[in-house]
């Protein structure tokens, strides 16, 4: 049969293709019409049909470009293929309920459950307090743990008080701060794919050596002193999180390796990525707002009482996404994991 004749018997494809295109092109003012609700539920076999006659379509406007069919033929066929792509594969329009919802309700609700973030916050805040604590009272652990050539380093860097720093200066470690806090998060994720035992060598480590750093700084009677915690404050509470969401997130991670439930390893290690994928963005977020901070609030000339003023209401809000958004309601007892 030739090329003509096999064109000529698809026309009543392209009419039906044409007419699915006209019906969703339609006005959707009237919530009761056909027309509206085609668009609302371009899904299942409607759509399936829509895909086979595009496909169908795309395959004639090959044939008819191959052997030089009529141009009106080829620009119809060029149409018809244009609208039924821009329909199959339109942009969805933001969904603000629906994001809104994931992030207060389900994030939070998952995070709360989360029995390896669990794991790190007390092993994290275990150890930074302990270390804290040894390196106040003994300062041969703290040059042990820390290194001489460290403590010198910290000293230099805050014998002067904070006055402040221009606005360019300020953008610039901001970019600088989200890079270095982002390569912290990633360090941390990293090493919990080690089978889950890298990350919990990670989160010792970094709850024993932040810990002896400050526990050193709060043992010195030198302006010092003062300078580190002026600094410190008011980003402290989302960076220490930060790190400690992104252990948990590797440790998942790490641990579904070892831990499959039945499943095949890269099966356990998808699942394990979809459980951790809420708690690593959890974590960047505050990395970059903990950035945020460090580079315009930390090292400016403003009192300390604004600092830390500025901590205790970022550590009100965390409590109040983890805790108290996390909680289970009544209508989740009873819900299986």
């Amino acid at each position: 049969m030739k090329v003509v004749a096999i064109l000529e018997t698809r026309q009543a494809q392209w009419r039906e293709l044409e007419r699915l295109c006209a019906l969703l092109e339609s006005s959707p003012r009237a919530t009761n019409s056909a027309s509206y609700r085609a668009q609302q539920s371009l899904n299942g076999p409607p759509a399936f049909r829509m895909a086979s006659l595009y496909r169908s379509a795309c395959a004639d406007l090959a044939l008819a470009d191959s052997y030089q069919l009529p141009p009106n033929t080829v620009n119809y066929l060029h149409q018809l293929v244009a609208r039924a792509h821009n329909h199959l594969y339109r942009s969805r329009r933001f969904d603000l309920k629906g994001w809104w919802k994931e992030l207060f309700f389900n994030v939070p609700q998952r995070l709360f459950r989360d029995n390896y973030l669990r794991l790190a916050f007390v092993l994290f805040w275990g150890l930074f307090i302990t270390s804290m604590l040894l390196a106040k009272n003994s300062h041969d652990y703290a040059e042990k743990l820390i290194g001489e050539s460290q403590i010198s380093n910290l000293q230099e860097m805050y014998k002067n008080p904070l006055d402040g720093r221009d606005a360019g200066t300020n953008a610039g470690m901001f970019t600088f701060y989200v890079m270095h806090n982002a390569g912290i998060g990633l360090e941390c994720f990293s090493w919990g794919l080690l089978l889950g035992i890298g990350g919990l060598f990670k989160t010792v480590f970094n709850a024993a050596f932040l810990g002896g750093i400050f526990g050193y700084m709060a043992s010195l009677t030198t302006p010092e002193r003062n300078h580190f915690f002026e600094f410190v404050t008011a980003h402290g509470p989302f960076e220490l999180t930060a790190i400690i969401l992104s252990a948990a997130a590797g440790m998942r991670m790490g641990f579904s390796l070892i831990s499959t439930n039945g499943l095949s390893r890269s099966a356990a290690l998808t699942a394990g990525a979809k459980e951790a994928f809420p708690t690593a963005c959890a974590g960047m977020i505050l990395f970059i707002l903990a950035a945020m901070i460090e580079g315009f609030i930390s090292p400016s000339s403003l009192p300390y009482w604004v600092k830390a003023a500025t901590a205790a209401v970022t550590s009100g809000l965390l409590m109040f996404y983890f805790l108290y958004l996390g909680y289970p309601r009544a209508a989740e007892h009873g819900r299986p994991e």
